[in-house]
């Protein structure tokens, strides 16, 4: 799939009209005038910030790993914690936002520690459940590095359960996904754990 967004902010300009019409379309039939100044230019700021919201469906995380895999004789786990995590909840595309952690034990191959939270954004930044979401990043650090084990814990406030249905603001949602001696040895995911919740 093509870029829609990238960096210097070059947009499809087909999509990006198709999108703008469809939006003021849809602000004229909620009973908005969509001629009144604060509204004029809602719908191509709107369009701009969803391809903004969703650029990771032309993003690919294991080319991110893969740019800088390095080898190294390190067996000790590695943790990125508190990476934050901004999605789109895709039954309400509403805003889901909270922290991932990730944790691996390397099997003589490392990857820069930034790329670990560009993994996330990859897959944060497309129409989302936080569950297929951490299982996602799980699996690419998976096939990328081939290690010993893998941890991901995200934490995350759904916006979708905040401001409609039941309305509960102090609600968080966490989900795990754990591989090889993570999952194996209860001993190392206790001491992920622990080390996460410091």
């Amino acid at each position: 799939m093509c870029a829609l967004y990238q960096k210097n902010e070059i947009y499809d300009e087909a999509v990006l009209a198709q999108i703008q019409k469809n939006y003021r379309d849809i602000l004229g039939l909620i009973g908005e005038d969509v001629h009144r100044e604060g509204l004029e230019k809602t719908p191509l700021r709107f369009s701009k910030a969803l391809l903004n919201l969703t650029q990771g469906y032309s993003m690919n995380a294991h080319e991110i790993i893969n740019s800088a895999i390095f080898n190294e004789n390190h067996n000790e786990m590695v943790i990125v914690r508190d990476i934050e995590v901004y999605s789109m909840c895709e039954h309400h595309m509403l805003p889901f936002f909270g922290r991932a952690h990730i944790a691996y034990i390397p099997n003589g191959k490392i990857t820069g520690l930034s790329k670990l939270a560009r993994v996330v954004d990859v897959y944060a930044r497309r129409l989302q459940v936080q569950e297929r979401m951490t299982t996602q990043i799980r699996d690419c650090i998976v096939e990328t590095l081939n290690p010993l084990g893998v941890a991901v814990v995200i934490e995350a406030k759904h916006l979708c359960m905040m401001m409609r249905g039941v309305g509960k603001q102090n609600s968080f949602t966490t989900t795990s996904s754990f591989y090889g001696e993570f999952m194996n040895n209860s001993d190392t995911r206790r001491e992920f754990l622990s080390l996460i919740n410091k």
